[in-house]
Formats: structure tokens, sequence, C-alpha cells
């Protein structure tokens, strides 16, 4: 009984998982073209910078503006493969169903899809990742000279 019942809640969980995964791939592709473009930016103009520094701003809140900046690609470099085992897991049990029943056919079909569901989230991770680690060396390297231009130790 509750085997069944988790069954279903899991089933139930997977189309809102397939979305959360094509989103999370659509915002991976947005973060990694605006980082290029910044990298663009940077290579054209030395002294571009992505923090705002105001009159009056202090070195902690611009410390959470880094972190503001740069935790939504590190969330999704951590939560993407997680994603990414869930869609391919829901779908496991349903396919071996059909593989013990001698229904090859379909049980591949719900494979492929599972394993799309993964590939699509791995990459989103491995680009959360790469932007996260560029951006946040920029960002760091920014608020470094922001404490140098403020006479402040690091």
């Amino acid at each position: 009984m509750i085997e069944a019942g988790f069954a279903q809640v899991a089933q139930a969980l997977l189309w809102p998982v397939l979305v959360l995964v094509a989103l999370a791939f659509v915002y991976a592709l947005w973060s990694g073209g605006r980082t290029l473009m910044e990298a663009v930016q940077r290579a054209r103009h030395p002294g571009f910078r992505a923090l705002a520094v105001a009159e009056g701003v202090s070195l902690e809140e611009l410390e959470l503006q880094v972190l503001r900046q740069i935790e939504p690609v590190r969330l999704l470099s951590r939560l993407s493969p997680m994603l990414g085992l869930i869609a391919t897991m829901i779908p496991l049990g349903p396919a071996l169903q059909h593989v013990a029943t001698g229904q090859g056919a379909q049980a591949l079909t719900v494979f492929s899809g599972a394993f799309a569901g993964v590939v699509l989230s791995l990459a989103a991770a491995s680009i959360g990742l790469a932007v996260y680690s560029v951006r946040r060396r920029w960002l760091l390297g920014e608020l470094l000279a922001e404490r140098k231009a403020r006479g402040v130790a690091a």
C-alpha cells in the first residue's frame, strides 16, 4: 500500500522535474552567454567592473552583492545533477516492468527520455560551474581592488 503510494507520488513528480531540468538548461545557456558577453566587455575595456560601487557602500554590502551575483549559478551547478538523477530514476521502475513483460521497445522509449533529462541537467550543471568559477574570480578580484583602494587589508 505504501509502496504504491510512493510510486504514484514519484510519477507525479516526473513532469515538474522535467520542466525544472528544461528551465535549468535554458538558464545555463543564458548565463553562459551573459558571461561570454561580459568577457568581451572586459577584454575591450580593461577597467570594466561588474560591482556597483557607490558612495557610502560598505565592503560588507559589496561582499553581499558578489554573493547575490554568483549564487544563482552556484545553485544551478549543484541542483541540476540532482534533478537529472530524479528525472532518470522515476521512469526506471516502469521501464524495468516493460522489460520484465517482454516489451523491450517500450522500455527503450522510456529509457531514452530518462537519459535525455540527465544529459540536459549535466550540461546545465557543467555550464553553471564554469560560469560560477569565472564570475567568482572576476568579482573577487574587483572586491580585492576595492579593498586596496580603501586601504583595507585583505
